[in-house]
Parts: structure tokens; C-alpha cells; sequence
């Protein structure tokens, strides 16, 4: 590559098309060339390919789990997780994943850590490249009846159960669940700690959130697309002034109705 006949732009337009694999072997044609401004390119690309590094080992570790069972000779893994425990309407989702083992699925974490545009990229991904997944909810009217830490657990049971590829483990994040009859561990904040976990985290998260926004059209005056039923102070605002709505949940907000 001639990297001494072409414009920076036209060098930074280049490399940032690149793979890594092929990015590294450029940065060392751009560090032979003498201009301060294709030298700073150079600088920015090795950023660029470090951070991708990183990334890969940060993966790497939340395969660690995983692995363990791997070595064990377990074959299907699960990991699942919930969304919903807080917000003063709509359902609790839950969803299981298994994943093939190994694959390295660039950003993956826990979904609370990935803003909204990278949580629907990753969620298609997830499903194009997961073995199996299954994805669940509990209305509000059950999570009025049994409360919402037993909804959950309903939600993460029905997910596991309604598998098609059956797991041999599941890996869930917090807390032992009630029903869940496949071996199972429970990892504190699993959903950072386990890419399982992650995978299933962003697709409960997602898939409530895109379920809240359908409910947004039935009660624009509540602002569901902007808080998803959490209660923030413009929900209850609305709460007191329109009154609640078949999807509240009565035992989180029957405070809030004057």
C-alpha cells in the first residue's frame, strides 16, 4: 500500500474499513511515514486494535463458567436472566440462551451496561448465532398475585422449560430460583460475569422494551416509550393524573392514586 501518495483522509477512510488482522499490518507501513498526521493515524489504529484486544480477553473471561462445565463434559449450557423487577407496569420477561461454545460476540455484557442502539444489535446477533433460546413474561396481574420475586422466577422457569434443545446446566444470575428443576448455579451479578448470562440478559431487556413501546400507542399520554414502565417522576406524574391503566402492576403503584 502506498500510504506516501495518498491524502490522510483518504489513508483514515481506508484503515477504518480494515479488519484488525489487516489493520496491524498497515499500522507498521504508517509508522515509516514521515507526516506528523498519518503518524498520529498510526497512533489512533493501534488504540483501535488494543481495545479490540481487550475486548476479546474480557470475553474470554466470561467464558470462564462455561468452560468449567465444558471440561466437565456437560455439552448444553443455558444461562438465564430477567427484566422487569422494577417497573411499576407491564410484564416481567425472562429469557434463556445457549450458546455455541467459544464464539466471541464483540460487546456482549450485561444489559444494563450497553445503551439502546447496541442492545438491538446484539440481540439479533444473539439470536442468529445462539443453539437454542426461548424468551418469556409473566403478566402483571400474576405478579400482583404472587409477587414479583416468584414472577420471576415463573418467568425464568417457563423460559428454561420451553427450550427446544433441552439444558445439561443453566447458569442464572442472582439468586436460587424457585422450580427450576435442571442443574443449575447461581452467580452474583452473573449477567458481567457469564456470556451466557449477558445473552440472556440483552434479550429479556429488548424484548420488554419493544413489548413496553407497543403498549406506548395504547397510552401515549403515559410516556411508556421513554421510562418502559419504571417509575420515574414523569410515569407517576401521569399516574396521578390520568389514573392506572390495566397493564400497572396495582401492588407497586396503588400509593401513587390519590
Amino acid at each position: 500500500m502506498q500510504f506516501s501518495k495518498m491524502k490522510v483522509k483518504e489513508i483514515d477512510t481506508y484503515l477504518n474499513e480494515l479488519s484488525i488482522d489487516h489493520l496491524l499490518q498497515m499500522i507498521e507501513f504508517l509508522q515509516q511515514d514521515s507526516r506528523s498526521s498519518v503518524q498520529k493515524l498510526a497512533i489512533k489504529y493501534q488504540k483501535k486494535a488494543d481495545r479490540h484486544f481487550e475486548e476479546i480477553a474480557r470475553i474470554k473471561r466470561m467464558w470462564r463458567f462455561e468452560d468449567d462445565l465444558f471440561n466437565d463434559g456437560i455439552q448444553y449450557v443455558a444461562g438465564v436472566d430477567e427484566a422487569g423487577r422494577g417497573p411499576l407496569a407491564g410484564p416481567v420477561f425472562a429469557a434463556s440462551v445457549i450458546l455455541p461454545r467459544g464464539i466471541f460476540i464483540e460487546g456482549i455484557n450485561d444489559s444494563k451496561k450497553i445503551n439502546e442502539k447496541k442492545r438491538d444489535e446484539l440481540y439479533d446477533i444473539i439470536i442468529e448465532k445462539a443453539i437454542c433460546y426461548e424468551i418469556a413474561s409473566v403478566d402483571e396481574q400474576e405478579i400482583d398475585r404472587i409477587n414479583i420475586r416468584n414472577a420471576a422466577f415463573k418467568a425464568m422457569v417457563k423460559a428454561v422449560n420451553r427450550m427446544k434443545t433441552k439444558p445439561q446446566h443453566v447458569l442464572v444470575d442472582g439468586d436460587d430460583v424457585k422450580g427450576l428443576t435442571f442443574p443449575y448455579t447461581t452467580i452474583i451479578k452473573g449477567d458481567s460475569l457469564s456470556v451466557s448470562i449477558a445473552a440472556a440478559s440483552i434479550l429479556a431487556k429488548v424484548a420488554r422494551d419493544r413489548y413496553i413501546k407497543e403498549l406506548d400507542q395504547l397510552y401515549p399520554q403515559y410516556g411508556f416509550a421513554n421510562h418502559k414502565g419504571y417509575g420515574t417522576k414523569e410515569h407517576i406524574e401521569a399516574i396521578k393524573l390520568y389514573g392506572l391503566t390495566p397493564i400497572h402492576r396495582g401492588s407497586f403503584t396503588k400509593k401513587f392514586v390519590v
